[in-house]
């Protein structure tokens, strides 16, 4: 009996080594942001998410997420501006052709909240941030939802300006499937 129970034991055993951090793909993503300038509120966006996503909604620890957009997909609704923010003083998309946030930690702090710390990468600087997301699934959707401040002049994006706001918030609805 004990040599039975120890080889079906041993049968079982590497289904309980399984990671169990399913990787998840993105559906479609909203990458946009909102900073003041001259006194008037600019939005923005990204397109392209790319992103590698590995999230298990009950053991946040073990989750990584990654992800990155073209700098050059910018768009403000105004083509001279974007051609303008293009350039070297603010994203110098030539040089710098990705933004890429990258998961350093992962904390569950309610039902459907969690947050995250990453490190953003943008025009060559690497700054901690932290994001507070949910991450919701339903039988229609499946989504991560998160918004976040940064301080514009910490990457070198746009220098000193009377007008524009140091502070931008970012927004981040990204809708995924397994």
């Amino acid at each position: 009996m004990k040599l039975l129970f120890i080889k079906y034991s041993m049968a079982l055993l590497p289904f309980f080594f399984v990671m169990d951090t399913p990787t998840l793909k993105v559906k479609s993503a909203d990458v946009t942001f909102k900073i003041k300038n001259a006194g008037l509120t600019v939005d923005g966006s990204f397109t392209g998410l790319e992103a590698d996503i590995k999230f298990n909604q009950l053991k946040p620890e073990e989750s990584t997420i990654k992800a990155s957009v073209n700098s050059k997909s910018v768009n403000t609704g105004n083509n001279m501006r974007d051609e303008h923010i293009r350039k070297p003083e603010y994203f110098d998309v030539e040089k710098f052709p990705k933004i890429t946030l990258q998961s350093t930690k992962i904390e569950k702090t309610g039902p459907i909240t969690f947050k995250g710390t990453f490190n953003l990468t943008m025009k060559g600087v690497t700054k901690v941030v932290v994001i507070p997301f949910t991450f919701m699934k339903t039988p229609e959707k499946t989504e991560f939802k998160g918004s976040f401040q940064i301080n514009r002049r910490d990457y070198g994006v746009g220098g000193n300006s009377i007008s524009l706001s140091d502070n931008a918030t970012i927004n981040l609805t990204i809708l995924v499937t397994e």
